[in-house]
């Protein structure tokens, strides 16, 4: 099946999966996609299973203004193929929690560039970016990578900083990071009780 047609039946089958009250209240909660039909994660998760990993197919997906669609790209991009210049494009095209999310944990957090990327959106000043840093860095110390010590003076200054932004979402990121953080061993617990000292319990 050529790349369209397989996008015009994902589109269509939708339509008959589509939850208009979770769609409503995502739209409340300020998901804005153009469309969104309130597909939950474990219909698209099966969905994905049937289509396979599929590159031509991520990227046609991606491109739609359709929340389904782009959640969908996530799950079938193939990580080898999921370059960090396609990942920077992406991430200009992410706008909100949901997908920020579902980018790293479905793609980012497999590619070998995961760290680099990771630290950068940290430091950026724009709340999507970092919360998709710091939901890498969940994923990679949940598998027990361990930042050198530059990587955790840099990422505790951050977070730091993260922990006491106004926006809960890269709040509840953060602090979720940093839980997984202080299961990577004594010295790590420590230096995030030093640093973090007043600004959260641990």
């Amino acid at each position: 099946m050529e790349t369209n047609d397989k996008l015009k039946n994902i589109k269509q089958s939708f339509r008959l999966v589509m939850n208009g009250p979770a769609s409503q209240s995502m739209r409340e909660k300020g998901l804005n996609y153009k469309i969104n039909w309130g597909v939950p994660f474990t219909t698209l998760r099966d969905m994905a299973a049937e289509y396979g990993k599929d590159y031509d197919l991520a990227i046609v997906l991606f491109k739609e203004n359709i929340r389904e669609c782009k959640i969908l790209a996530t799950m079938i991009m193939p990580v080898e193929k999921f370059e960090a210049d396609l990942a920077d494009l992406w991430m200009e095209q992410t706008d909100n929690q949901e997908l920020a999310e579902m980018l790293a944990f479905n793609l980012l957090q497999y590619t070998p560039y995961a760290p680099a990327v990771a630290y950068k959106w940290i430091a950026s000043d724009n709340n999507v970016y970092q919360i998709c840093g710091y939901s890498i860095l969940s994923r990679l110390f949940m598998n027990g990578q361990e930042p050198n010590d530059r990587g955790m003076d840099e990422y505790l200054d951050q977070v730091s900083v993260a922990l006491r932004a106004e926006n809960t979402g890269l709040k509840h990121t953060a602090l979720n990071s940093v839980m997984r953080f202080v299961e990577l061993g004594d010295a790590f617990e420590k230096a995030a009780r030093v640093t973090l000292k007043g600004i959260v319990e641990i």
